[in-house]
Parts: C-alpha cells; structure tokens; sequence
C-alpha cells in the first residue's frame, strides 16, 4: 500500500517515456487518406497499397487527412525501375495555391541513373533543395527491383531522410511547419507506357517523445539565414558574417569597412547600386583573417543585370585600382549583363571560375533573378578545389597544375605573378557596380 502510494505521487514527466509507433495504413482499406489532384490507380492488395500510372492525368497524390508537424516516419517501398515517385512530408493543398495543387517537401524516390532517391524536392515551389549529388553515399542506398525502408525524421526545422539506414538528406528550412503526408504517382509522358506500379506497405509513425538520429555527418543543407544548426557547429563551421554587424570585414586595401557603398539591413549584406563598373563606389571587401584550406557556404540574390563575385587567396599585394586580385566564383546575371558573352567559351558566366573555367549548366540549378542561391566553395589542403551551386557540382580544378597554369597564361591574369597560388589569403565579395544581396557566410577550415 505504501509502495503503491509513492509510485502514483512521481509526475509523470520523471517516469521513463517511450515514441510510440501509429499506423497510417490499416493494411486493409485507405481509410484516413485521401486523394488529391491527378488520377492515377490506388488500391490495396495484399496488405499493400499500389499506386498504378495512367495516361493523361498530373501528378497524383494519396494524401493523409490528417496533418502532422513532428514526427518520424517509416515505410518501405518497390517501385518499376522506370517511374518517379515520391513521398509529401509538411504538404499542402488549398485553392488559394494554383488552384488546389499539391505543393510542399517531398522526399525522392528516383530509381534512374541519377539516383536522387532520399533526396528533398520542393514540389510546386522551389525545386530541389537537397540534390543527392551532394551526399554521394547516399546515391548508393537506394536499391533496385527491391523493398526499401524509409526514415523521415521531421523535428522543428530539421528535416531529415535515410534510405535502408544510410543517410541521405540533412535539411535545415522553416518554410512550412506543417501539413499532410501523401504517396506520390508522377504524370507520365504521352510516349509512356501506362500501367507502371509502386508499392507502399509498413506505414509507421511517432508524433509524441521524439527523439532525433545521432548526427549523420553528411553535407547540411541550411536555407535558415545566418543561422548554424547543431551539426554545422559540430563539424567546425563558424559565422564568417554575423548578418548584423561589420565585424570581422574591412575594405580592401583599407583599415576599416566602407563608410558606403555596402547596406546591412534586415540580415542582409548587400552591395549598393553605382555605374556598373569594379570598385569605384564602397569597393569590395574583405576578410580580415586569412584562410588556406577550408570549405565556405554563402547565399546570394542577384538583381536584374548584376555581377559580383566571391573571391579567394586574395592577398591585397598588388595595389590594383580595380577588384582586388584572386581566383573568383563569378556571380552574373547570365542573359543581361554582357560579361557573359566575353572571355572565352562561357567562362565569365555565373559559377565559372572567372575568366578561366566555364561552369557546368545543369538544367533548373540556377533560382530566378530576385531568389536566393546558395554557393559553396571547397579548397582541400591537397589544391583540389570545387564550385557548387544549390547542391550541384558545377566545376572542379586543381590550383597550381599544369591545366590550371596554362589557363592563367591565356587569361586576363596573365600578368599577375604567381596568381592564385598564396599559400592563404583573404575572402572577398565584390563590388562592381551592381546590387546584389549576401547572407549565410560560413566558413570551416579544412
């Protein structure tokens, strides 16, 4: 009796709690779903739901009726080799939205040789914001002809995704904290053959007592502004811009930051419009550290008609009256400013290695002028150095090499001794007369 007395007197916030599994799927029918938009078949057999491809109708979605917010989400699924599917997570559908069509995060199933199977697709919004080309051990989890189980952690603004227990996608966004989860059958073409199936069985969910994955390791996707999650952190990324202050920037070839010409407002950093021409107005700035290996994240938003660029192993040793002098990943409105239609071959267009190597163009990589972009350059302490862009892979090129030194020679920066190739130097964002906005900054040393 008095045992019994003290153990109904602990709160039940001190006894040990557990997540407890739901079902979404009864195995039996497709009570509490719903679907939405296009036509395709959906039915149950054999304590699994099949969604079948039928000709001429959008994408179609078996959508739960009820929303959820955080949660973890397991489920296993096969699919024909050559169809795309998906998997609504925080997904919305309102007439207000292009007429009720289904918009929101979706999880991948890509079979193809892409292999973006785990990845995060925006449906209807953004496009991808996590493109497995950025965690290639991911690309390799997916397996074809077979069952593949799904995790989908969804805790406040961090998405995550695995695929048969390798980790695919780490996303950090806060567009949308909630909504319905759904089973995707994607349109097919007029020249495909109908009838393709996927197939959905073991449809689990926790939604109470969350307790997040240990830290997975891969590349974080954070479109949060000047925000760092925990893992960022872990892994050694800092802050290069704290998105309220100067600090830690001055102008290049002077002491102190640019009493104009630069705004930060509203967590942005932005370069004022002038003439269009390099450095006449604030003039670019500068880290005031030096960094030699290291890996740095930075978002931009390019105005009509602009052209800026990062710049890095800049050592402010030349005295030049324009730019200062080092290796650029070019920023540049592509179809209105001319730089794009000089240098040689496309290597003054957006991505490219300024003036020396021209950028892989990958279809839809790019947002719109007006949106944010999201940069990403990696110098390793071997000299091997990479250019992405939204989470492709646009160029890559070896500082110092032969190839690298015969392009020096037959560009603009033929006279510059030695150019590129300081041991460490600082990191620049260009003024050139253009307005275009900065945020995000991170650095982590290699």
């Amino acid at each position: 009796m008095f045992a019994g007395l003290i153990l109904a007197n602990i709160p039940l916030s001190s006894q040990a709690q557990s997540s407890k599994w739901y079902n979404l799927f009864n195995g039996k029918d497709l009570q509490g779903w719903e679907q939405l938009n296009g036509q395709a078949k959906y039915e149950v057999v054999n304590g699994e739901i099949v969604g079948t491809t039928v000709a001429n109708t959008p994408n179609s979605f078996l959508a739960t009726q009820k929303k959820y917010t955080d949660f973890i989400l397991e489920l296993e699924l096969k699919v024909d080799n050559t169809m795309n599917s998906g998997v609504q997570i925080r997904s919305e559908s309102n007439k207000a939205y292009q007429s009720g069509r289904v918009h929101g995060y979706q999880v991948e199933v890509d079979p193809s040789e892409r292999k973006f199977s785990g990845g995060i697709y925006d449906e209807a919004r953004r496009g991808w914001l996590y493109p497995l080309d950025i965690n290639p051990a991911g690309q390799q989890a997916f397996k074809n002809d077979q069952w593949n189980k799904y995790r989908i952690e969804c805790i406040g603004n961090s998405i995550r995704t695995w695929i048969n227990g390798v980790p695919a996608a780490n996303l950090v966004d806060e567009l949308t904290p909630t909504g319905f989860i759904a089973l995707q059958v994607h349109a097919i073409g007029k020249d495909d053959q109908p009838g393709k199936q996927i197939h959905w069985r073991n449809i689990r969910i926790q939604t109470e007592n969350l307790k997040p994955s240990k830290t997975d390791h891969i590349y974080v996707v954070n479109l949060v502004p000047n925000n760092l999650s925990p893992q960022e952190k872990a892994e050694g990324y800092s802050l290069l811009w704290d998105g309220k202050t100067n600090k830690g920037w001055k102008g290049a070839y002077k002491t102190t930051f640019p009493e104009s010409g630069w705004l930060i407002k509203d967590g942005e950093l932005s370069v004022q419009k002038s003439n269009g021409a390099e450095s006449t107005n604030g003039g670019d700035i500068v880290t005031e550290k030096q960094y030699s290996a290291f890996e740095l994240k930075f978002d931009f938003k390019l105005t009509e008609g602009a052209n800026s660029g990062v710049k890095y192993f800049v050592t402010l040793t030349e005295g030049n009256k324009g730019s200062a002098i080092g290796p650029e990943y070019q920023i540049l409105d592509d179809e209105k400013h001319p730089d794009a239609k000089l240098g040689k071959n496309g290597n003054r267009t957006l991505g490219s290695l300024y003036d020396l190597i021209t950028s892989k163009k990958i279809p839809n990589a790019q947002r719109k002028i007006g949106e944010w972009n999201s940069g990403l350059i990696r110098v390793f302490p071997d000299n091997k150095i990479e250019y992405w862009l939204n989470g492709y892979k646009i160029l890559e090129y070896v500082r110092g090499s032969a190839e690298f030194l015969a392009l020096v020679a037959d560009s603009k920066y033929k006279d510059w001794k030695n150019f590129g190739m300081a041991p460490k130097g600082h990191i620049l964002l260009q003024d050139h007369g253009d307005q275009v906005f900065f945020r995000s900054i991170k650095l982590k040393q290699l």
